[in-house]
């Protein structure tokens, strides 16, 4: 116990010093929200990968996901590096960079506003944003408290409110750079970590071959004449597992958080470098928490046959880890939880703030009180969070589920179209956020599948509804998209390793 608590303080003082430190760099909206735009790769691609990957992804998707798949887990791991940060930062990375920079666009929001010359899009979309990021970062305060309850004997509810209050200290007094440099310290952490973890599991169990072996010949209840159907390629559910890789993975491109750190990015060099860097680091860390949560059923029996998610991992942890490393996956799965809610709450505060309250209600709100209602909002964000996760009825998974879906499958669509189709109307976007929002809801009320499949479903769904939608609605008008994609043609001078000139015949 004295390890893990040393361990605890020490990193909680980290945290709190980077916050202390980075307060010079929050004194304007921009500096809070943004960083200065002037971020490098390391950072920013640390703080893509730790904004992806929380205890929503160690405690609940790997323990659920693991359970119901087996070793085929990993593939929704391997989705998340390929799909989720390679393809994302090659399509997004620069257009994202360049076009938010060009409208000078802090969030989502607002882009959509000028891109779609609408300011009803940007007063819903903030709404929606702050709505349904809510409930995400609740999940994420229940994977902390189910891991927290299991190494220190403490009821979940003070270590809730302990994670919020430190999440509180140094997101509201240090803003963006105090999470992104946050971030890089709680991202080496996590790559440390995760092997550790995967090591030592693997090692009680005889090794991997002899895991494996213990793993294949556990029956399966969906699929009895699958033989070994745990440790098969696809596993028992293959449609089921497309569509969590579908919801983690593609469902990333039309998170605000996430699509957020392209904005911050410096240079075409950081850009390059970021693609490489998030890309190995969701592999490691995707991958290894998927393919660890895939040895649930030789560590957890379900009580009275049935199974609590929540409780697959911790239990692992427990019966498998010696104190010392218990306390290395507490840091690791707490560095990946506070990056990803500082993420959370500087998304939808400011989003509300400067897309909501300053462009509907507060139109001539000063620049100082911006700061001021955005850092409030920060703790208003936490709070509500907070009391979702205090319900012991709600499971992490399904909040999460419920967010990505909803969010992705509102903005993917508009997002990704705004940035290469100049095809793209005004209605298909309110389309698209009709589709997002009114299928996740619908599955929430009248539960017609699993609430992954319903947010993957969504996702699809806006990739398909934006460009049919544009096809038989009115076009924005010329003057206006041509200015929108003057950005990707401006001049601008490269060095040779990154361009060749142009020699004339």
């Amino acid at each position: 116990m004295l390890e893990k608590v040393v361990i605890l303080i020490l990193f909680f003082a980290l945290t709190v010093g980077i916050g202390v430190y980075c307060r010079k760099h929050a004194a304007s909206v921009g500096d809070f929200v943004l960083g200065g735009r002037n971020v490098g790769a390391w950072v920013t691609a640390f703080a893509y990968g730790t904004s992806y990957f929380s205890a929503v992804v160690f405690i609940g998707y790997a323990g659920q996901f693991g359970w119901s798949f087996g070793v085929s887990a990993t593939w929704i791991g391997i989705g998340n590096a390929l799909i989720g940060s390679l393809l994302a930062w090659v399509l997004l990375g620069r257009r994202t960079r360049i076009m938010t920079k060009h409208y000078e666009s802090a969030t989502m929001p607002d882009f959509f506003a000028k891109r779609y010359e609408s300011s009803a899009l940007k007063v819903v979309a903030s709404v929606i944003i702050f709505i349904f990021l809510v409930p995400y970062s609740a999940s994420v305060y229940k994977g902390l408290s189910g891991l927290f309850s299991m190494a220190f004997g403490i009821d979940f509810t003070w270590c809730i409110l302990g994670m919020a209050l430190l999440t509180g200290i140094y997101v509201i007094v240090g803003g963006y750079m105090a999470a992104a440099l946050n971030d890089l310290v709680q991202g080496i952490i996590m790559l440390g970590g995760i092997v550790a973890v995967v090591l030592a599991i693997l090692n009680t169990q005889g090794g991997f071959i002899a895991a494996i072996e213990k793993l294949s010949g556990i029956p399966c209840e969906s699929a009895p004449a699958l033989s070994g159907a745990y440790a098969s390629f696809f596993g028992p559910d293959p449609v089921g597992l497309l569509g969590v890789v579908i919801l983690t993975s593609l469902g990333t491109w039309g998170l605000p958080q996430m699509v957020h750190k392209f904005y911050t990015i410096k240079n075409e060099k950081a850009i390059k470098a970021g693609t490489v860097i998030s890309t190995l680091f969701a592999l490691v860390i995707a991958g290894g928490s998927y393919f660890m949560g895939a040895f649930g059923r030789l560590f957890y029996a379900a009580p009275d046959g049935k199974v609590q998610y929540d409780s697959i991992v911790p239990t692992m942890l427990a019966e498998s880890l010696p104190d010392i490393l218990i306390g290395v996956v507490i840091i690791l799965v707490l560095s990946a939880s506070m990056s990803t809610l500082s993420s959370l709450v500087i998304a939808s505060s400011s989003t509300f703030t400067l897309d909501f309250l300053k462009g509907f209600l507060l139109k001539d709100l000063r620049q100082s009180a911006q700061v001021g209602v955005i850092k409030f909002l920060c703790g208003f964000f936490i709070l509500l969070s907070v009391l979702i996760a205090l319900n012991p009825n709600s499971l992490i998974t399904t909040l999460m589920s419920l967010s990505w879906g909803a969010l992705a499958g509102s903005f993917l669509g508009p997002f990704l179209y705004g940035l290469f189709w100049r095809g793209t109307t005004r209605l298909s976007v309110w389309a698209s956020f009709a589709t997002g929002i009114g299928i996740n809801v619908l599955n929430l009320v009248h539960p017609f599948t699993a609430p992954t499949t319903a947010g993957a479903i969504s996702i699809v769904a806006s990739l398909i509804v934006v460009p049919l939608v544009s096809l038989i609605t009115p076009r924005l008008p010329r003057e206006h998209v041509d200015h929108a994609f003057s950005c990707y043609d401006e001049k601008v001078a490269v060095s040779h390793k990154l361009a060749l000139e142009e020699v004339s015949e």
